[in-house]
């Protein structure tokens, strides 16, 4: 987007992918010098960004700075841009940088760069290794990401894997550019679906399935109910990777200790669930403590004491009108309780004062509808919480498709399809060392399809293409990129290490001209996902890092028989083997040498 130019300040707004950064700013710089003489006493600031050329035969890099100084320095543009490019070339660094300069149309500057300026990103990738892409960005700065936040009420579902995979890619994104960043998970272990839960689980303790006419109406209808039951009947303990263990009482009578036991139990599974997806946290976070600790009610008397809140028929209400929502929402029902928002806001305010400036939370669509109620609330308690706290990344719904039909429902879970059924559906028969089933496969195809489209689109998880073994599945494509060039470099058996002083001036194929411009673009897409917030931008990067690769693979011979060129080669597949393992790693897919 292009802004507006400000009166004495020139603003030209663009981007480029071409280069590092490093480059991209020494180039700015040699701009900035050849301008200031010619600025001098106008009282002009010029920004200078640069772009890429539409038209790749225009040259490299394109800037349309004497075009809007022309104007307000009363000057042909093309004369300026002569005088612009004279200078710049005539700088020491330019010729490290820029090969050729051309005016064109009314006064672009088209810059060519160097072949060495393009092939410096192999030794940066080779000198970075995992460190290539981080920046020290959000240095000193804490950011929270919660996600999943599944209630401790079954398996955890395709929608609960959605958010985990965005969730945890999201999180990388963050730390690779400097932020300290917490993943948390918010279990809602308090009100009616806990209670749903107990009786459910009590009904099977009692002898009773789903069909009988003794089987609770709202009751959960899958089989782990089952497993549950029996496991309190024999008085088992179980805990949660970060609770107290909970041991059953045996009696069917103490519900207490049946929601206990159950809750307990089903946090374990979804531990296990989370382990399988390749998927930890930092911290877990309780609703029922915001109950235990009063920071529910501290919420509501503060919302009180501001006056934002008024009594109507026996209830509570809060005026988010006033905080843009669409009508005034019910904070304390008729009976007492508290509407779903009102532990929310609670939650938020614990947020804020644990330090935490920036907040994500990465949730289903279904809860759009609480945002506006949530901020509202946030801004009424008067905490100098800013406006739009916290952000949300709202994704839609998961269709799962196996041999070529809809799947709905799990025999696990008894009416959705779980993150486990996944995982196992897509891992094929792979066996582990130790001989049992090995879950790799299936846990790279399940993390790299519910990232690889932008969140707030409906995805169809199409269990037969994360099996195929071929083009079509991306995943696989990537992979294999990663392990062809393994290949390669186990073929060549030479010191890999070596590799990061080799000289680069052969590669000039336009093939390698390509794959050099993609592997410069990692960092500034990387810094382009988060600033968007969307990790779906790492998987169309890799898809296209591995098309680059296959075509080159493809176009020209590695091994061959010149040593100088056979080095650089095999240096600028070991560099782009090393960025697709960094991008592989960042959304918590394997990068394995073999296919």
């Amino acid at each position: 987007m292009r802004r507006s130019v400000f009166p004495r300040r020139i603003l030209v707004l663009l981007t480029i992918n071409l280069m590092l950064a490093p480059q991209k700013q020494q180039i700015i710089d040699l701009f900035n010098a050849a301008l200031q003489p010619i600025v001098a006493d106008s009282g002009l600031t010029p920004t200078v960004t640069l772009e890429r050329p539409r038209d790749p035969s225009h040259g490299d890099v394109a800037c349309n700075i004497a075009m809007q100084l022309a104007k307000p320095l009363k000057k042909n543009p093309r004369e300026l841009a002569q005088a612009v490019v004279a200078a710049v070339m005539a700088g020491a660094a330019g010729g490290n940088l820029i090969e050729a300069a051309e005016i064109a149309g009314p006064g672009f500057i088209n810059l060519r760069l160097t072949a060495a300026a393009k092939q410096q990103v192999v030794k940066t990738v080779l000198e970075q290794a995992a460190e290539f892409g981080k920046s020290q960005l959000g240095a000193g700065k804490k950011v929270l990401v919660e996600f999943v936040s599944a209630n401790p009420t079954g398996p955890l579902h395709v929608g609960h894997g959605r958010q985990g995979a965005l969730g945890d890619a999201l999180s990388a994104l963050f730390e690779m550019q400097g932020f300290d960043v917490t993943r948390e998970f918010y279990y809602n272990d308090a009100g009616v679906q806990i209670a749903t839960l107990a009786t459910s689980v009590q009904a099977r303790a009692n002898g009773f399935k789903p069909g009988d006419a003794e089987w609770p109406e709202s009751a959960y209808n899958g089989d782990y109910i089952d497993d549950i039951a029996r496991d309190f009947l024999e008085r088992k303990t179980v805990a949660a990777s970060d609770g107290e263990p909970a041991t059953a009482s045996g009696d069917v009578n103490d519900i207490e200790s049946i929601r206990k036991f159950a809750v307990a139990y089903l946090r374990r599974e979804q531990d296990l669930d989370l382990l399988a997806f390749g998927v930890r946290f930092d911290n877990y976070f309780l609703e029922s403590s915001l109950y235990k600790d009063g920071k529910v009610n501290a919420a509501v008397d503060a919302l009180i004491a501001a006056g934002v809140t008024y009594e109507l028929d026996g209830a509570l209400w809060l005026r988010t009108t006033d905080y843009g929502d669409d009508k005034d929402r019910v904070m304390r029902k008729t009976d007492g309780t508290y509407t779903y928002f009102v532990p929310d806001v609670a939650y938020h305010i614990v947020k804020w004062q644990r330090g935490f400036g920036k907040v994500i939370n990465v949730q289903g669509s279904d809860h759009h509808g609480t945002i506006a109620r949530v901020r509202a609330g946030l801004q009424a308690v008067n905490m100098g919480i800013p406006q739009g706290y916290p952000d949300y990344i709202l994704h839609k719904m998961v269709t799962v498709m196996k041999n070529g039909e809809e799947v709905k429902i799990s025999k696990r879970a008894g009416s959705y399809v779980t993150v486990r059924d996944l995982i196992e559906w897509s891992a094929g028969e792979d066996v582990a060392a130790d001989g049992s089933r090995d879950l790799t496969r299936g846990r790279d195809a399940v993390r790299f399809f519910l990232i690889s489209r932008k969140a707030d689109t409906e995805f169809v998880f199409d269990v037969d293409l994360a099996l195929a073994k071929s083009d079509e599945n991306p995943v696989y494509y990537v992979q294999y990129a990663h392990a062809r060039i393994c290949s390669v470099l186990a073929q060549w058996t030479g010191d890999e290490t070596s590799l990061a002083k080799i000289d680069l001036s052969p590669l000039t194929a336009p093939r390698e001209a390509s794959l050099l411009a993609k592997l410069a673009e990692y960092p500034d897409m990387l810094q382009h996902a988060l600033e968007e917030l969307g990790p779906h931008q790492v998987a169309f990067y890799l898809r296209d890092l591995a098309g680059e690769l296959h075509s080159y693979y493809n176009a020209e011979r590695v091994l061959v028989d010149d040593e100088a060129l056979k080095l650089a080669r095999l240096a600028l597949m070991y560099a782009t083997r090393q960025v697709l393992r960094n991008g592989l790693a960042l959304i918590g897919v394997s990068a394995p040498a073999r296919m």
